[in-house]
């Protein structure tokens, strides 16, 4: 076997773990319906929750093939996990005050601004980590002009929230730009 079809047979098993965890994760909201009543999903969550995970899923597969490191591939796994984990949060339960906040679509913005980045920089380490530490930067300013508006939860649980949402995307973020700056070098 050729060092190619060995590479190949790699990433086809790595590629069949990837989609049958996304399988998984589509059904567990469904098992756990069938043994508690605190999870009551509706048709249009699990349709949100498919679509968050086929694309999350496209956009793995997309920028894996373009890898030539592990710092890449791992960079571009953090940055679609902190997309992932910042529609699936907002969705949930809202980063500015309750997922109702029409204020919360600010952090679209902080995806929007990854994504434009990434295709302005064409994919490319060095691209991609200035694409993320513009995000990071991006997600820091929608928490501030949130708390700064009044957009957040009143009083100290606004600030926590603000906080914590701002460290631990930005910090996904950031993570994500280093990952890339990596794979440049």
């Amino acid at each position: 076997m050729s060092n190619q079809a060995t590479i190949e047979s790699g990433r086809g098993h790595w590629r069949m773990a990837g989609w049958s965890t996304a399988v998984a994760l589509l059904l567990l909201p469904f098992v756990a319906m069938q043994f508690t009543s605190e999870v009551n999903w509706t048709g249009s969550d699990f349709v949100l929750w498919g679509c968050m995970l086929l694309f999350a899923g496209l956009a793995l597969e997309f920028l894996t093939r373009r890898a030539g490191s592990w710092a890449y591939r791992l960079g571009a796994g953090v940055a679609v996990l902190a997309a992932f984990l910042l529609v699936w949060v907002n969705a949930a339960v809202g980063l500015l005050g309750d997922e109702g906040n029409p204020a919360n679509l600010m952090f679209v913005g902080v995806i929007a601004v990854a994504l434009a980045g990434s295709i302005a920089g064409r994919f490319q380490p060095d691209g991609m980590a200035k694409a993320m530490f513009a995000a990071a930067a991006a997600q820091l300013l929608a928490g501030l002009v949130g708390l700064a508006a009044g957009w957040a939860s009143p009083g100290g649980e606004g600030i926590y929230e603000v906080l914590l949402g701002t460290t631990l995307f930005g910090g996904l973020w950031l993570l994500s730009a280093a990952l890339f700056r990596s794979a440049a070098r």
